[in-house]
């Protein structure tokens, strides 16, 4: 993704919606590129196109928040893709970071295996050549575009696998956690065929409680988090047995 796509979510992301001609003068280019640049990201659900103005997609749907601090995202996604070696399968669960993962190794070409259970996933990565995916089957969620229900357990069974990236909605003093207990469910049934877990995830959520116990700590392998995460926060984390990798800073 160019800088300037990266500019513009930011843009759209602080103020919800905003117009072709706002865009354009804030971004310094002309409104036939800003109107290239729209239909683009529209088209890989990062944002909403309407007449004369692109918005933010809802809340719930994955699109919102991959767009939704993108460059942190980014950032930690690269920092998580050195841990995969040429030739590896993983699993990747849904999420922003995890979405920009699969991109990311994908756009390594070293021959990467990527067994998901996110629709999102499989097809923000579908042109990218020689891209490798599997998709899981179950019952589908239409606004996080991910299979869940039993069925995902019965097809995780058929593989092995070394690493499974998963995000998460917040953590407490006995684990991560997420909100949602379905995909809690096929989260739990896909990380049984793998040999350890690995959470990406923004440091903000190191401060965010959720509903349900996810995964206790002694089952995490590694968190990959952002450049913004506390020292205090990562002690924390580390006293608990995980390796933490913070990201690069921005260049910015």
């Amino acid at each position: 993704m160019q800088p300037r796509h990266m500019k513009l979510l930011d843009l759209i992301s602080q103020n919800k919606r905003m117009a072709v001609t706002e865009l354009s003068e804030a971004l310094g280019v002309s409104e036939v590129t800003i109107r290239k640049d729209l239909n683009l990201l529209a088209h890989q659900g990062l944002l909403k196109r309407e007449h004369g103005f692109a918005s933010m997609v809802a809340s719930e749907d994955i699109g919102h928040h991959l767009s939704f601090h993108y460059e942190n995202k980014r950032r930690i996604a690269e920092r998580a893709a050195r841990c995969v070696q040429p030739g590896e399968t993983v699993m990747i669960e849904s999420g922003g970071c995890c979405t920009l993962l699969a991109e990311e190794l994908c756009m390594r070409r070293c021959h990467i295996t990527i067994i998901t259970n996110s629709a999102f996933v499989a097809s923000f990565v579908r042109k990218i050549h020689g891209a490798r995916v599997i998709l899981l089957g179950g019952s589908y969620q239409n606004e996080s575009q991910v299979m869940v229900g039993p069925l995902v357990g019965l097809c995780a069974r058929n593989f092995k696998v070394d690493k499974f990236f998963l995000g998460i909605d917040g953590i407490d003093e006995n684990g991560v956690k997420s909100s949602d207990h379905l995909r809690i469910e096929a989260a739990q049934a896909m990380a049984a065929q793998a040999r350890g877990i690995i959470v990406l995830t923004e440091s903000e959520k190191f401060h965010c409680d959720a509903s349900e116990l996810l995964f206790p700590f002694e089952h995490i392998r590694a968190i990959y988090t952002d450049a913004d995460a506390a020292p205090e926060d990562i002690q924390r984390l580390e006293a608990h047995g995980l390796d933490v990798f913070p990201a690069a800073k921005s260049q910015k």
